[in-house]
């Protein structure tokens, strides 16, 4: 063996170099070297070329419809085609040695029964599941669909374990983590047809991206905070449940096999395509444009519009309101204080709630016990604390100075009242709303919402930014700027679970790029004393080589400083809901293009595609 081997070696004199030691790499030369450098560059090249090419074709072939001018504001689209929403596949039996127990013994389900019992298998690790309001609505829920023979067996929720089918799902789970990429690519191939059938509808002529094409799974309802209804039956929607919207020519979407459309209708004064009455609220659920559409751009376009008229109309509305502070009639007192709070405050307006709702309020159903008033406090006169929750069950607690006859009124408002009465007892939201619309035809609460939204933003971006500044410090600056609207808007979140260990690996970086900085002062310093001594072009373009070395790796710290500050500052605050629903987008281009900030760093590829009317119509001098 050893013999053939040997003269197997001695055959292929290719694999070993005969002047080097075997089974090391020759060394290239620096010709060599030289020439696979200006392949890779002449690749990359190449890449990035067809990337271009690509990025140009593409852009090309967009839709600018914004240069049509703006849709009627009756009729939506002229014609509109597409396939209909993408139903989930039917339940799974599970396997026939995963069981379900009750009272210690092994149970045969019916399949709608064991169908509702891996939405509670599933979930048996989360903390949901812990809460008695949980247990009891999906115990009321599931007792619903069960047969009567297993009505008469099941009795309590506390004699059930599932824990069995619980593991079942939890090893599916890591078997759809280990996959190989193969099996990966099977289902985004997959994945890719689905969205080529049922994600594109024609509009006008024109393909334009569905938002939500697959229609929801049934499964457990959750809510956020404390919610009355968390753990009620979401219940499988069907064909039969679902009312079709396409235009009068067009080729109607067929159903499954074996089912018809509730109805089809040809409305082209609504954007929705398809829609059904889900059961936990009993509300319309739609399936609408992606938000990079005509339709869904020209509703965007349109509100900042709105927000932009407030502007010249704002001075009126508040002189307004603060008249109606003196009112001899307690409505206009209350109207006045709470359009005075939408203003200074851009607090949410708030609906009227029934008493299967979660327990979130806005400014006009605020009760007296959400708010404490302070002649004096933490240094200021007339304070006001609210303490709330608001929209998603998010509290909203703040501290604020008031006017003195804005005092005056909440305390003349919370006079002879119980805790849970209402502070606001003389409006709704409707009657505001109504009244706003008065002073200006499109003002609501939430126009004065984005209008304070959008000029917090400007002057923020006005005031933060100056001339000097590296890209990463004017993007430093636009988040704060941002994070100064999302903290008025009350847009916080939990931290996230990897911000401790993204965190660590930030620090890390940072101390690693030190230790590299003080390793290149070493070098510079030792070049510097070699030129001293003995200079030449040798030693000189050396000394050139480690300055510059310093001075990369001291900009490459900055920038990891800089993103540890903003990755600190924003910790628990949620600037996406702000940047995509409340932000004029014509303010952050128009920014972008005066401080050359490329787009890309502050709107990502879906964003880009929201805002592709703001990116191609505004031009730097826009101030909103």
């Amino acid at each position: 063996m050893k013999k053939k081997k040997r003269v197997k070696d001695e055959e292929s004199p290719e694999k070993h170099d005969k002047n080097q030691p075997s089974g090391r790499k020759r060394k290239k030369t620096s010709s060599e070297h030289d020439k696979a450098e200006k392949n890779k560059k002449t690749k990359k090249d190449g890449d990035q070329k067809k990337k271009k090419e690509d990025k140009k074709d593409e852009e090309s072939d967009k839709w600018k419809w914004w240069e049509e001018g703006k849709s009627s504001d009756t009729q939506k689209w002229s014609s509109l085609e597409h396939k209909g929403p993408y139903f989930p596949p039917e339940y799974e039996p599970l396997p026939d040695n995963i069981c379900f127990y009750y009272d210690g013994q092994p149970m045969k389900l019916s399949p709608a029964t064991e169908e509702i019992v891996t939405f509670y298998a599933k979930m048996l690790d989360h903390e949901y599941t812990s809460k008695e309001v949980f247990q009891n609505n999906f115990f009321s829920d599931w007792k619903e669909e069960m047969t009567k023979e297993e009505r008469k067996l099941i009795k309590t929720l506390s004699k059930c374990d599932f824990s069995q089918i619980h593991k079942y799902f939890v090893e599916k789970s890591e078997e759809r983590k280990n996959m190989t990429k193969e099996e990966k690519q099977v289902l985004k191939e997959e994945a890719s047809r689905l969205m080529e059938e049922y994600g594109f509808c024609l509009l006008d002529g024109h393909r334009e991206k569905i938002g939500n094409f697959k229609l929801e799974p049934p499964g457990l309802f959750r809510g956020r905070g404390e919610h009355p209804k968390m753990g009620k039956l979401k219940k499988r929607i069907q064909p039969e449940d679902v009312t079709i919207n396409c235009g009068q020519d067009s080729k109607i979407p067929a159903p499954p096999a074996g089912h018809r459309w509730k109805r089809v209708q040809h409305d082209n004064t609504v954007t929705w395509l398809a829609s059904w009455l889900e059961n936990i609220h009993g509300r319309p659920k739609y399936i609408m444009l992606n938000p990079s559409s005509k339709l869904k751009g020209e509703k965007d376009w349109q509100k900042y519009e709105t927000a932009r008229r407030l502007k010249m109309k704002v001075d009126s509305i508040r002189k307004q309101y603060r008249r109606d502070w003196t009112s001899r009639e307690m409505k206009s007192r209350q109207r006045g204080v709470a359009i005075y709070f939408i203003d200074k405050l851009a607090l949410r307006a708030g609906n009227e709630k029934d008493d299967e709702s979660a327990d979130t309020v806005g400014c006009c159903s605020l009760r007296v016990e959400h708010i404490t008033l302070h002649r004096r406090l933490d240094g200021q006169e007339h304070m006001v604390e609210f303490d709330f929750l608001g929209k998603d069950s998010i509290r909203y607690y703040n501290k604020v100075p008031v006017e003195k006859q804005v005092f005056k009124n909440l305390k003349l408002f919370i006079k002879h009242k119980d805790p849970e009465d209402d502070l606001f007892d003389r409006i709704t939201t409707v009657k505001l709303n109504k009244t706003l619309n008065e002073c200006m035809p499109g003002l609501t609460a939430k126009v004065f919402r984005t209008f304070n939204a959008s000029t917090t933003l400007q002057d923020q971006l006005n005031k933060l930014t100056t001339e000097g500044m590296t890209v990463e410090e004017k993007i430093l600056s636009y988040n704060r700027a941002n994070r100064a609207v999302a903290i008025l808007c009350n847009h916080q979140r939990a931290a996230p679970k990897t911000f401790e260990k993204s965190m660590q690996l930030l620090q890390e970086k940072i101390q690693k790029k030190k230790e590299q900085i003080e390793e290149a002062k070493k070098e510079l310093k030792e070049a510097k004393k070699a030129h001293k001594d003995a200079p030449s072009d040798k030693s000189k373009k050396l000394l050139e080589k480690k300055e510059k070395a310093v001075q990369r790796l001291s900009e490459q710290l900055k920038k990891l400083q800089l993103q540890e500050t903003d990755h600190e500052e924003n910790k628990v605050i949620a600037l996406g809901t702000s940047k995509l629903n409340y932000l004029d987008a014509c303010i952050t281009v128009a920014w972008c293009k005066k401080h050359q900030v490329p787009v890309e760093k502050i709107y990502n590829k879906t964003q880009r595609d929201k805002f592709a009317w703001a990116i191609d119509m505004t031009d730097e001098n826009f101030q909103f």
